[in-house]
C-alpha cells in the first residue's frame, strides 16, 4: 500500500525527531503538512519533508480548516497544549500519536480519553519505553516463570544532575503552573512501563519528595544571576557556559543544545545564555518542581514495589530489579541479569548489543513506537500498539495520585 500521510503539529525536538523516523522510513509514511508557530522549526521541517507552501500553518487550527490532508497527525506540542488539539483531530477522524503526557490535569486527560474512544481511531502516547527491545525483553522474563511468581520490586530513574538543571530548574518543565509536576512529566513514563512489566492493575500509591538542592538557599556567595557574568562559572558543576558551549565546540548540536537556540555559533550560543531562560543560575529560577521523589505502590496478588527519581546522578538511566519466588532479575538499561535462587552464576542478556533494532533514542524505543504507531494505522487496529487508551491513562493516573499524596504530607 502507499506510504501513510501524517501531518505534525509541533515540530520542536520530539516532532522533530519522529519526523525524522519517517525521512528514514519512506516506504511507510511521509509528511505531508506542518503546523508550528516558530517559523525557523516550521521552516526546517517543511524543507526536511518537501511539504508544500499551501500545507504549512503557524496553528493547528488553520489545518483543521482544509479538507483532511492526512491520515494520521503527530501531536508534539508542549504539555499544557495538548487537550484542545487532540480532540480536534479526533472529531476530525485524524490517527493520533500524542507525546506524553496526555495532559497536565485529571480532567484533560480524561477528556482525550473519551475523544479518541467515541472517534473509534488508532491512538498512541509517546510512551517510548514500552517499544524497546530492552524493556520487551525484560518483561518477556518476568513472565516466563523463571524467577518463579513476581513478589516485589525495585525501580530508580536517573534523571542526571545535568538533565535536571537543563530541563527541571531552567526549562520548560521547572514550573509545575506552567507545565505540571515533575512525576507526570518525566516519570508517567515510568508509571507506565512498571504496569507493562508488572502486568497488573497496580491498587494504590504513596510517595514523599521534595525540591532540596535547586533553591536560594543554597546559592554560592558571590553568584550572579546569569552564568555568564558569574566569577563561578568556571569551576560550577551547573554552569550553564560550560555545560552549553561544552557541547558547542564538540559538535553536539543536537538536544539539549538546540532547545536554547537555532544559530550554533559562540555568538548565538552566547545571546541565548545571556538573555534566554537557559542561562540563568540554577539557584535563581523560578523553578518549584522537585528534585527526589520516592514511590511505593501496591499492585494486585500483593505485589509491592518501590521507584526512586533523583537529579542527583552522573548517569541518564533506569535501573530495575524484579524479585520473584524462585530468582530475581536485574536490569541497568543495557545488560539484564537473571540468577535462580542457589544457582552460582546467573544468566546474562545484553539485549542493546544484540539487537538489530536500536535506532534513534530511548534505547530504539522512539523508533518502536513510530513502526507499531504506523503499522495500526494501516491496519486500523489498535492492539498493534500492545495498549488500549485507558492502559494509558492509567499511569497518569498513578502519577496524578501519588502527587496528592507527597502534598498532603
Amino acid at each position: 500500500m502507499p506510504p501513510l500521510k501524517t501531518a505534525i503539529v509541533g515540530a520542536g525536538s520530539r516532532g522533530y525527531g519522529y519526523g525524522n523516523y519517517i525521512l528514514k522510513h519512506p516506504d511507510e509514511a511521509q509528511v505531508v503538512a506542518v503546523a508550528d508557530p516558530d517559523d525557523y522549526r516550521r521552516n526546517r521541517m517543511k524543507k526536511l519533508h518537501n511539504i508544500p507552501d499551501e500545507n504549512c500553518f503557524t496553528d493547528f487550527r488553520e489545518m483543521l480548516d482544509k479538507p483532511r490532508l492526512a491520515d494520521a497527525v503527530i501531536i508534539a506540542t508542549q504539555d499544557k497544549l495538548h487537550v484542545e488539539p487532540t480532540v480536534a483531530f479526533a472529531k476530525r477522524h485524524y490517527h493520533i500519536l500524542l507525546e506524553k503526557p496526555m495532559a497536565t490535569d485529571e480532567a484533560g486527560c480524561r477528556m482525550i480519553c473519551d475523544a479518541v474512544c467515541r472517534s473509534n481511531i488508532v491512538f498512541g502516547v509517546c510512551f517510548v519505553l514500552r517499544y524497546s527491545p530492552y524493556f520487551r525483553k525484560l518483561r518477556e522474563l518476568i513472565h516466563s516463570g523463571v524467577i518463579g511468581e513476581l513478589i516485589t520490586f525495585r525501580h530508580i530513574e536517573k534523571v542526571g544532575y545535568w538533565h535536571q538543571a537543563h530541563s527541571f530548574v531552567r526549562g520548560n518543565w521547572r514550573n509545575s503552573a506552567e507545565s505540571c509536576p515533575m512525576l507526570l512529566a518525566k516519570s508517567c513514563h515510568d508509571m507506565d512501563i512498571l504496569n507493562f512489566l508488572v502486568g497488573k492493575k497496580c491498587l494504590n500509591v504513596t510517595s514523599f519528595g521534595s525540591l532540596k538542592y535547586f533553591t536560594a538557599a543554597n546559592r554560592p556567595a558571590g553568584a550572579a544571576d546569569r552564568c555568564m557574568d558569574c566569577k563561578l562559572a568556571d569551576e560550577c558543576i551547573y554552569s550553564a557556559k560550560k555545560f552549553y558551549f561544552e557541547r558547542l565546540n564538540s559538535g553536539a548540536h543536537h538536544w539539549p543544545l538546540d532547545v536554547i537556540t537555532s544559530d550554533m555559533t559562540e555568538d548565538g550560543v552566547s545571546a541565548a545564555l545571556k538573555n534566554g531562560p537557559y542561562g540563568r543560575c540554577v539557584f535563581a529560577c523560578d523553578n518549584d518542581v522537585v528534585d527526589n521523589q520516592v514511590l511505593n505502590f501496591l499492585y494486585e496478588g500483593n505485589i509491592t514495589g518501590t521507584m526512586t527519581m533523583t537529579a542527583f546522578s552522573n548517569e541518564v538511566s533506569r535501573e530495575s530489579e524484579f524479585r520473584g519466588t524462585h530468582g530475581e532479575i536485574h536490569g541497568d538499561g543495557n545488560k539484564i541479569k537473571v540468577a535462580r535462587f542457589g544457582e552460582k552464576e546467573g544468566t546474562i542478556y545484553d539485549v542493546n548489543a544484540e539487537s538489530q533494532a536500536l535506532s534513534g533514542g530511548h534505547g530504539g524505543g522512539d523508533a518502536g513506537l513510530m513502526r507499531d504507531f504506523l503499522r495500526a494505522v494501516a491496519a486500523n487496529d489498535q492492539s498493534l500498539l500492545g495498549a488500549t487508551p485507558q492502559e494509558m491513562l492509567a499511569g497518569h493516573f498513578m502519577a496524578f495520585d501519588a502527587e496528592k499524596f507527597r502534598n498532603q504530607q
